[in-house]
Parts: C-alpha cells; sequence; structure tokens
C-alpha cells in the first residue's frame, strides 16, 4: 500500500468521556482527547446529559442538544477550546 492512498477520514464515529476529558474516535482510527474544562457547557452538564450526543454536520460535529453546545471534529483537531465568552459566563 502507497502512503498517498491513506484518506484521512474526519467524521465522528464514537464519543466517550473521562471525569476530565472528552474523547471523539474518528473514522479514520485516530482518537482525540482533550480536556473538559476547554467546553465549560459540557463541563458543568451530567454524565447522563453528556451521553446524549448525536452526530451532526454530515458526520464531522457532535451536538448535545439539553446543553447547547456543538463541537467539530476540526475544532477538535486544532485544538480550539470554547469562546472565552462561554469561559466567563460560567464565572
Amino acid at each position: 500500500m502507497d502512503i498517498l492512498e491513506i484518506k484521512a477520514d474526519e467524521r465522528v464515529q464514537n464519543v466517550y468521556f473521562t471525569e476530565d476529558t472528552i474523547s471523539v474516535e474518528i473514522m479514520d482510527g485516530r482518537t482525540i482527547t482533550v480536556p473538559l474544562v476547554w467546553y465549560p457547557r459540557l463541563l458543568a452538564a451530567s454524565p447522563e446529559q453528556r451521553e446524549k450526543w448525536s452526530i451532526c454536520g454530515g458526520g464531522y460535529g457532535i451536538h448535545w442538544s439539553e446543553i447547547d453546545e456543538d463541537l467539530s471534529t476540526e475544532g477538535l483537531l486544532r485544538g480550539a477550546p470554547a469562546p472565552r465568552s462561554q469561559f466567563q459566563s460560567k464565572l
């Protein structure tokens, strides 16, 4: 197999949490893990609310309707935390 034949598929496959992190498995086999403190709405949510996610955006996003939160694999791969306004609203 030639390395040029490998295609990245950044669509969401699964989402899971630890006490301090969110991990997103993507279709190409990678797992993105970031601190929950980057996403104040997810950090403040109950474990039950965190588990109620759905895939959106053609497979490239994750949505939590109960807490009005959306993440994209693009943002997660860039290491982009939530906008500062979300952090300030929790102070």
